[in-house]
């Protein structure tokens, strides 16, 4: 069955929608994203130690990644505006009280516990989650990449930015003007509300998908049924090496950059060429994953990541090198979000999208959380993020490898068998 077309009304409504989604991952994503410009600073001002930094923002990663399916399947049941509403009271809670703590033990409770489960309130399960419910199947990869290209703008807006306010006025000025920018995330929130309106009369989101021939099976069921998939579980597996690449640069690329004696500024610019070039990376990923199998794209997008580290490896650490490497790397960064929110979709609707996405997002960042937590003993052990890079090659090319027997449709028929 194939999903009519939108009113032009409905139309006109779709696109609000889909700005105050980006909008709102552009900030709660470039809070995120540029956490690693504080951990020189938060070192040299608490003494705290690279290690207990590096454990307290691993901490975060694993906790922005677990809070998803929970407030996936709040958003599912209630709506995604009261989820990000609380969520963004918690970041600025966190942020603001950052510069305060002393301790690693107030340093995991401000930036490992309210930061990150307020920015995963107003992150990507949520948010692609709140948009693919209300759009026919055909829009739905379209406006993953369009909503995850906000994440990204994010990153190349505050990574320079931040850096520069810690320049000109210091790291807490940096952190409390960024804790006051996540509030602006609740207005936005307003055009995420649940709505009857967007889809043309007798269409449900569902339609024109295989799933939809299926009746609501209900939460506990639809789990049971996502859990006994392999090909959910590969690309859990996959997207757990995602989260090792991101976590791991996102914290210590300006570490690394320090280490070639070159500029803070290097690290900051980097990191925004990184975001900027996702821009592009997950508008093509969109476009794609609606022509393409969605687990080839996945596919190669792994595969180019080991690539890319091994040309750095090879190559000269000048500013020009770092920032050819973010550029390549940056085009893949989150990418990979669109075709598997896309994937999840596929194998079983959207009426749980938030939760199953969510759950795919935990796997991601229990990746994150060692990426983090094993770049900062790696480089206290060794002084150098040598083996850090090999072990992201070599994760690259499994994640690659893994994706490949992903069956696109077989959960789907057992769940249609099961109901017949």
């Amino acid at each position: 069955m194939n999903a009519t077309p939108h009113t032009p009304a409905a139309a006109r409504s779709i696109w609000p929608m889909m700005l105050a989604a980006a909008a709102i991952l552009m900030i709660t994503m470039g809070a995120r994203q540029t956490t690693g410009l504080f951990v020189s600073p938060i070192n040299t001002s608490t003494g705290l130690g690279i290690v207990s930094i590096s454990f307290a923002l691993a901490i975060g990663q694993f906790v922005w990644g677990a809070a998803q399916p929970v407030f996936g399947a709040v958003a599912d049941k209630y709506g995604a505006s009261r989820v990000i509403v609380f969520g963004a009271l918690l970041l600025a809670a966190g942020m603001g009280l950052t510069p305060f703590v002393r301790s690693q033990a107030g340093l995991i409770v401000a930036m490992g516990l309210l930061t990150a489960a307020g920015a995963g309130a107003g992150s990507f399960s949520i948010l692609i989650g709140a948009t693919a419910q209300q759009l026919p199947a055909d829009r739905r990869s379209f406006a993953s990449g369009f909503v995850n290209a906000g994440g990204s703008f994010g990153q190349f807006v505050f990574a320079p930015l931040m850096q520069a306010i810690i320049g000109a006025a210091g790291w807490v000025f940096a952190m409390l003007t960024m804790a006051v920018v996540t509030l602006a995330t609740i207005p936005l929130s307003w055009p995420l509300r649940k709505r009857r309106d967007l889809l043309p009369a007798g269409v449900k989101a569902d339609d024109a998908t295989p799933a939809a021939v299926v009746d609501d099976p209900g939460l506990k069921r639809q789990l049971r049924e996502a859990l006994k998939s392999p090909s959910y579980l590969l690309l859990h597996a996959g997207f757990f090496t995602c989260g090792f690449h991101i976590a791991f640069l996102v914290t210590h690329l300006p570490g690394e950059v320090a280490l070639c004696n070159l500029s803070p500024q290097v690290a900051s610019n980097s990191l925004a060429l990184i975001g900027l070039f996702n821009i592009a990376g997950s508008l093509t990923a969109g476009w794609l994953g609606q022509r393409f199998r969605m687990k080839y794209l996945l596919a190669l997008m792994y595969a180019s990541r080991a690539v890319l580290i091994l040309l750095y490896l090879a190559a000269p650490k000048t500013s020009l090198t770092f920032y050819l490497f973010a550029a390549s790397l940056g085009f893949t960064w989150l990418a990979t979000v669109p075709p598997t929110a896309g994937l999840v979709g596929k194998l079983f609707g959207t009426r749980y999208l938030g939760t199953l996405f969510g759950l795919t997002l935990l796997s991601h960042q229990i990746g994150g959380f060692l990426g983090a937590y094993i770049g900062g003993v790696v480089i206290a052990r060794e002084g150098n993020y040598l083996w850090m890079w090999y072990a992201d090659a070599a994760l690259a090319v499994a994640a690659a490898l893994i994706n490949l027997p992903i069956d696109e449709k077989r959960p789907v028929r057992r769940l249609a068998a099961a109901a017949a």
